[in-house]
């Protein structure tokens, strides 16, 4: 038997919350991150090697998956839950960021969207309803309204005008939302970094009323300092029973000061990207692999982490990989970033329900201002071999 659509309270700390969110597909504590699996797949990885990362939720891409392999086909198929083997919550993104972003390949107009696929040149058209139509086909549990996301820094009469049309836009998903229990859509509060725009946004949404609220518009190059102050200004005007989602961020330090101003869900390709770049994230910061300090380091990434990059291999080995051009590099960095971003969200959730939020956000950043580990603070480097 479904359940209802909601958001549960567990324990709040000043303005960060924890709690469960309850979806047709399952239960996920939050605060969480969503690895972002764009195109049916978290690149790199497994379905299997995603949940064993304590993963509850993933997103995909409208704009994307109605490319290819196209929405009809993967209703046809079974939905993107049984296309992809995630039996678990997805929320879809809505496709809008990745329309606008084709510049000249795209042409907007009041009702929607002409744009050329940036695959194949051929012609295509969104609009609210074929965005909300085609997250229907593919089963998405969160659908997002389709909205327009404009390059920040803009004149505040250009955010304005970009804004009103996204709410706008906003009422004709809910009227092409189909409901069903225990599936949601979110409205996307626009508005750059100007307050009473993000106001009269929250405003509008709140007024066509909507199963949780996503923050849009923020993480395009503003800077941290802003989105803050952003953040500031906007989660409190969203209401307390809805969860609020921050899309596309973002770096370990991103996630902690916005769950701290009230932001339950977040997705980022940081830690997918950096996998396959030689990038991994740790308590101490990050390390490139690629870096002749690691030729020769038979010690894990990080002390810390059970993700199968720090317990089966070291870094001599991930760097040789990396050097070889070997594959396996990009899926083991992967596997442990995103290991390192859940055990993340674990440790802030935690923090919050035992009442200690302050105090683990100090520890955090200055574990993160700390140099890479000393040996005499890690593990001797028996690496354990493959059985």
């Amino acid at each position: 038997m479904s359940t209802a659509f909601r958001w549960v309270e567990q324990a709040r700390s000043g303005r960060a919350r924890a709690g469960h969110l309850h979806t047709a597909h399952g239960i996920v504590p939050t605060p969480t991150f969503m690895p972002v699996g764009t195109v049916g797949t978290v690149k790199a990885m497994t379905m299997d090697a995603v949940r064993s990362t304590g993963a509850g939720i993933v997103l995909g891409n409208t704009y994307h998956l109605m490319l290819r392999p196209g929405a009809e086909r993967v209703r046809a198929l079974g939905g993107l839950h049984r296309f992809m083997d995630w039996p678990g919550p997805i929320l879809t993104d809505s496709g809008g960021f990745q329309v606008m972003s084709l510049g000249p390949l795209r042409k907007l107009d009041q009702d929607g969207v002409t744009f050329n696929s940036h695959i194949d040149g051929s012609r295509h058209r969104l609009t609210p309803e074929r965005s909300t139509d085609i997250q229907h086909a593919l089963d998405a549990t969160i659908t997002m309204c389709f909205d327009e996301c404009p390059a920040l820094p803009a004149a505040p009469e250009v955010i304005a005008q970009s804004m009103r049309m996204s709410m706008r836009w906003a009422a004709r998903c809910r009227e092409a939302f189909v409901p069903r229990q225990g599936y949601a859509q979110y409205g996307i509060i626009q508005g750059g970094t100007e307050p009473e725009l993000r106001a009269e946004s929250v405003r509008s949404l709140t007024g066509i009323g909507f199963e949780g609220y996503a923050i849009g518009g923020l993480a395009v190059g503003e800077g941290q300092d802003l989105m803050f102050s952003t953040l500031d200004v906007t989660t409190p005007l969203i209401p307390w029973e809805s969860p609020r989602y921050l899309m596309g961020v973002g770096t370990p330090d991103d996630l902690l000061g916005s769950v701290e101003r009230g932001v339950d869900m977040f997705d980022c390709v940081m830690p997918t990207r950096a996998g396959r770049t030689a990038r991994a994230y740790t308590e101490r910061g990050t390390l490139n692999l690629r870096n002749a300090r690691h030729a020769v380091d038979a010690r894990p990434i990080s002390p810390h982490c059970d993700c199968l990059a720090c317990t089966r291999h070291s870094r001599a080995y991930l760097h040789h990989l990396f050097r070889a051009n070997e594959i396996l590099g990009p899926m083991l960095l992967t596997w442990h970033n995103l290991a390192y971003y859940q055990r993340l969200m674990r440790g802030i959730r935690t923090a919050i329900v035992e009442g200690t939020l302050e105090g683990h956000a100090a520890w955090l950043r200055t574990e993160w201002s700390r140099e890479d580990w000393t040996p005499d603070e890690m593990p001797p480097p028996d690496i354990p071999p493959v059985p």
